[in-house]
């Protein structure tokens, strides 16, 4: 999400927007590929945790200074990685700003194996 795009756009601009994005995760949900998701808050609201000679480093603010910023996660029930991309295609967002939006799009990972060999390591 490019924040100066956003804040250039005047208060009925983002309601419209706003309204249309609402109106297809309905859909997403309505149609049984919504699995969950949230909104964030604005980055400049993060806090960074890194570690840093041999403890962690709490810094207030994102990790990167970039335009463009991480406005939400969109777990999504999807056949297979061309039905997420026809999925995400409709989603009003990508129409944001000078350039538009973007989605990145990434499969789950299924750890459940390896909590498995780690429970079977911690029995000894």
């Amino acid at each position: 999400m490019d924040n100066e795009v956003w804040e250039t756009m005047s208060e009925p601009e983002r309601q419209i927007f706003m309204d249309e994005c609402f109106s297809y995760d309905k859909e997403l949900k309505n149609n049984g590929h919504y699995a969950g998701g949230e909104a964030l808050q604005d980055a400049q609201n993060a806090t960074t945790l890194q570690w840093r000679s041999g403890r962690v480093s709490v810094t207030d603010g994102p990790f990167a200074e970039t335009k463009e910023q991480i406005g939400g996660i969109m777990i999504l029930e999807a056949a297979d990685l061309n039905h997420a991309i026809r999925l995400l295609s409709k989603h009003p967002s990508l129409r944001l700003g000078r350039g538009g939006g973007s989605w990145e799009i990434r499969p789950a990972a299924d750890l459940a194996a390896m909590i498995k060999e780690s429970e079977q390591r911690k029995k000894g």
